[in-house]
């Protein structure tokens, strides 16, 4: 059996979807996988062994040039590329109207979240099969019961593997005991102050580990630097294809993250991870896996780093008492 899954966004979108896929990949051998996915986050996609061949979108930069002949050609190609792989299922996983309209490109059945439980109930218009999936659980456990449905098992929800392996990377320089820090992310209002970033890399140091940090634009880099700046042992990685990050975050001892894609990717590699939430609530969607751990800003809106570095700390104990 030959199926499509498309999930285009965002990255955490994305990370979410792996526990699904792994626990297919173990119940039925009998199915292959390809996924169809935003351009930038095709790297992603690759690191779950199961995925075999990866379709790229790019709805954002289409959106731009909607009167593009280029675009509409990209679009064409897409859709003629679709229909030769000859899919005999379509699982729509992310369960908005832009996925469902992708999915259709494919000319397969496609199955997907019903009315009830979709994000976006229009996108069940052009679904041939639906399922219903309580909308009050974890988006991870939400897309693995999705799968279960469409491919007829149930879904081992007491385990939790999301199946990904670090791809190898460009890691000169950077081994030991590493600690990625993850500060970029989109919101300003999401960041963790600087001097909070500077007060764990030193407390990390103190504790024998080597902060490891990265920038993908010129802010970001700003705080890059200052952290390197302020603590002369970080390894600061210069801007890089998104694989390599993450090949260097697969290989880290901790991670500590802001509200970010790449802070769920540690969590699903089964990284020792605290996530740092400042303005926003984990609830459903937030980091997941066997060492992951989420610190919330109090009321006065402060996640301190000697809390963070403790909880840290605490996973790492788990980790190494964890059977082998």
């Amino acid at each position: 059996m030959k199926v499509l899954i498309v999930k285009t966004s965002s990255m955490g979108d994305v990370i979410h979807t792996f526990p699904a896929v792994e626990d297919a990949r173990l119940v039925r051998p009998d199915v292959s996988f390809d996924w169809c996915v935003e351009e930038a986050f095709a790297g992603i996609v690759a690191l779950h062994p199961a995925i075999d061949k990866i379709h790229t979108v790019a709805i954002r930069r289409w959106r731009k040039a909607l009167l593009d002949g280029g675009t509409w050609r990209e679009a064409a190609l897409l859709r003629r590329t679709l229909r030769a792989c000859r899919y005999d299922l379509v699982i729509d996983a992310q369960g908005l109207l832009k996925s469902a309209l992708v999915a259709r490109q494919a000319g397969a059945p496609i199955a997907g979240f019903d009315r009830s439980s979709a994000r976006e109930p229009s996108a069940t218009l052009l679904y041939d099969v639906t399922y219903a999936v309580p909308r009050d659980l974890h988006a991870i456990e939400r897309t693995r019961r999705l799968f279960g449905l469409a491919l007829g098992y149930q879904p081992d929800l007491s385990a939790l593997d999301s199946g990904i392996v670090p791809l190898s990377g460009n890691l000169a320089g950077i081994g030991g005991r590493t600690a990625f820090l993850l500060h970029g992310t989109s919101r300003e209002d999401k960041k963790w102050p600087v001097q909070d970033w500077i007060e764990t890399a030193r407390l990390l140091v103190e504790r024998g580990m080597t902060p490891v940090t990265t920038w993908s634009n010129e802010r970001e880099k700003a705080v890059a630097e200052a952290i390197a700046e302020a603590i002369p042992s970080t390894i600061m990685v210069p801007k890089s294809p998104l694989a390599e990050i993450a090949a260097i975050i697969g290989r880290s001892t901790l991670v500590i993250g802001a509200d970010t894609g790449l802070t769920h990717l540690a969590s699903a590699f089964g990284l020792p991870t605290v996530a740092v939430f400042l303005a926003t609530e984990p609830g459903l969607t937030g980091p997941r896996g066997p060492y992951a751990s989420t610190l919330l800003a109090t009321a006065g809106g402060r996640v301190a780093p000697a809390d963070v570095v403790a909880e840290a700390e605490r996973l790492l104990v788990l980790q190494l008492q964890a059977p082998a």
